[in-house]
């Protein structure tokens, strides 16, 4: 048998080979794919922090972005110019509620009619009343027609959110139900929250300034939505609608009535509603058609270009 016998120098390059391909050292790309850099991982858990809300209403998309600032994703039920009082939910929403931390509710009546599912699509899921603490008062529906005004149902009125004085109340329980969540960020939500309160402070006084000098004080409005600002502002609405439909040939005859006696030039509608017997109404007292929204996204520039609507209409 033959034995081969390598020479010294064979075996000296096979060793160090093997050394190497133990001990192969890390080039910069590969610690980089390893060991992520501070700023990578505090972007990974900013992101892991974000918290998802789900609220009814846009308004409230904006009371509470204000508080949550970065730290919430919200998401919106009802979307823009759709009637919140007969909305349904797709499958897909209630599905999307698996991923929120919370919901925070404003008395809405498709809270009313949805909330079993809404509750039981995510039962771990923080339910917030951003309406504790404050008093409803009664939705009016007409006053027009005073034979047929006990037949409409009072019920109380929902739309607290046009109220800026109210608003408060539910920016402080918004502020709770985070701070319930999220208690690390405590600091952070109380000084935006006290923030928005000086923000809604400073609102309330541009509105009083525009309000405040009329001498006529009654608007007219298809939806009956504004029954909280007139009480804020000392202003009467009067609803063209009759308990959810379009006044009669009558009801609409007492209306022109009561605008011309008032010396009432405009006419308020909103886009989740037909603007049809406003703009029969505005024809026959010489006046205009003016669309206002109580479901706007960016809710302070809203209630102060009312205010501004409502002192033109109003200005004798």
């Amino acid at each position: 048998m033959r034995l081969w016998v390598y020479p010294p120098i064979v075996i000296l390059l096979l060793g160090i080979g093997l050394i190497s391909g133990c001990n192969r050292i890390s080039t910069p790309k590969d610690l980089a794919e390893n060991n992520p850099s501070p700023a990578t991982k505090t972007s990974t858990e900013t992101a892991n922090s974000v918290m998802d809300i789900t609220v009814s209403i846009m308004p409230q998309k904006y009371f509470v972005e204000k508080i949550g600032g970065k730290n919430v994703r919200v998401n919106v039920m009802i979307p823009p110019g759709v009637d919140l009082h007969n909305y349904e939910p797709k499958p897909q929403q209630l599905q999307a509620l698996n991923d929120a931390e919370a919901y925070i509710t404003i008395g809405v009546s498709f809270e009313t009619a949805w909330m079993d599912r809404i509750k039981a699509a995510n039962q771990t899921m923080l339910i917030v009343d951003s309406t504790q603490g404050i008093k409803r008062i009664t939705m009016v529906e007409h006053q027009h027609d005073e034979k047929n005004k006990s037949s409409v149902e009072e019920t109380l009125d929902p739309h607290v959110w046009l109220s800026p004085q109210l608003v408060k109340i539910q920016a402080q329980n918004i502020y709770n139900g985070l701070v319930k969540i999220d208690p690390k960020h405590q600091a952070e939500y109380q000084a935006n929250l006290n923030q928005f309160l000086t923000e809604i402070d400073q609102l309330n006084q541009q509105i009083s300034q525009n309000l405040t000098p009329l001498k006529n004080r009654k608007f007219m409005v298809f939806h009956p939505a504004w029954g909280y600002f007139a009480k804020d502002y000392n202003l009467e609405q009067e609803a063209i609608e009759v308990g959810g439909q379009e006044p009669s040939a009558a009801e609409l005859a007492d209306l022109i009535s009561e605008a011309k006696k008032e010396n009432i030039k405009i006419i308020f509608t909103q886009p989740e509603f037909s603007p049809r017997s406003a703009e029969t109404l505005a024809k026959e007292i010489g006046g205009k058609v003016v669309m206002i929204s109580d479901l706007d996204e960016n809710w302070s520039d809203n209630l102060l270009k009312v205010s501004e609507n409502l002192s033109q209409s109003l200005n004798p």
